[in-house]
């Protein structure tokens, strides 16, 4: 699904990505862990349009989506959501994920003009789908309320719903489970299982070594921009640049 080789990215004299390639499988849960620094949300940044690599290649598909801006990127299927929430607080929590839905809906300007029967349909069925996602990732109680109102763990599975709504083949989640608590994460988990169990592949920053290990088939460790290691859960547990690095002794 997304094969990254050779990207190259610094900021002056910081090397923020160097030479780092790897693979994503199709349907796959993949994490990318590392310590403060490492360059885990620059990557995400190279590989959602944000940021343009200095040199390598992005390819979603088999296609090189280097330089492509986001909104692009969205219509093939790339998605993300954001270490720090990007939540239009003053709409309800129905609207942010109808937000979402944005491509699919039937515009122009006369149908909005005369407010067509399409338009409509088109409006209701929009509405109608985002609810259902908000429902799956747990903030059906939240409907008609307004963002600014709801409890943070909420606003970031509100967040996840929004994305989905854009019907990614691959969702980026930065640091999805900071700032929450146990339950909270244990219920982030199960969410993002059924994200995969649906087709859509997952990439993940994240903090949080339970979760990771737990429910990612294949991980990456970035250390300084560079790849430390690479592969599945117990490999990287017993790997010992990881652990002396990254996940202490």
């Amino acid at each position: 699904m997304i094969e990254v080789c050779d990207l190259d990215k610094s900021f002056g004299g910081l090397h923020a990505v160097d030479q780092l390639s790897f693979c994503v499988e199709a349907g796959q849960i993949y994490a990318v862990i590392g310590p403060n620094g490492a360059g885990k949300t620059t990557l995400f940044n190279l590989m959602t349009g944000l940021y343009i690599p200095d040199s390598g290649q992005i390819l979603l598909e088999g296609e090189n989506i280097v330089g492509l801006p986001p909104e692009q990127l969205a219509q093939k299927g790339l998605c993300r959501t954001f270490q720090n929430l990007q939540i239009c607080m003053n709409m309800t929590a129905l609207e942010n994920v109808m937000l979402g839905r944005h491509r699919h809906l039937q515009a122009g300007f006369l149908p909005s003009l005369l407010r067509l029967p399409s338009l409509r349909r088109s409006e209701r069925a929009c509405r109608e789908r985002a609810a259902a996602l908000m429902d799956f990732v747990g903030c059906g109680n939240y409907l008609r309320t307004e963002a600014s109102a709801m409890p943070y763990g909420a606003l970031k599975r509100l967040e996840i719903a929004r994305a989905l709504a854009s019907e990614p083949k691959v969702i980026l989640l930065d640091e999805p489970a900071a700032g929450l608590n146990g339950a909270e994460t244990a219920a982030l988990e199960q969410l993002i299982a059924d994200i995969a169990a649906q087709g859509v592949t997952v990439v993940l920053v994240e903090h949080d070594m339970k979760l990771v290990m737990s429910i990612s088939q294949r991980l990456l460790v970035l250390d300084y921009g560079r790849k430390l290691a690479e592969g599945n859960p117990d490999e990287i547990r017993k790997n010992p640049d990881v652990i002396a690095a990254y996940l202490g002794a």
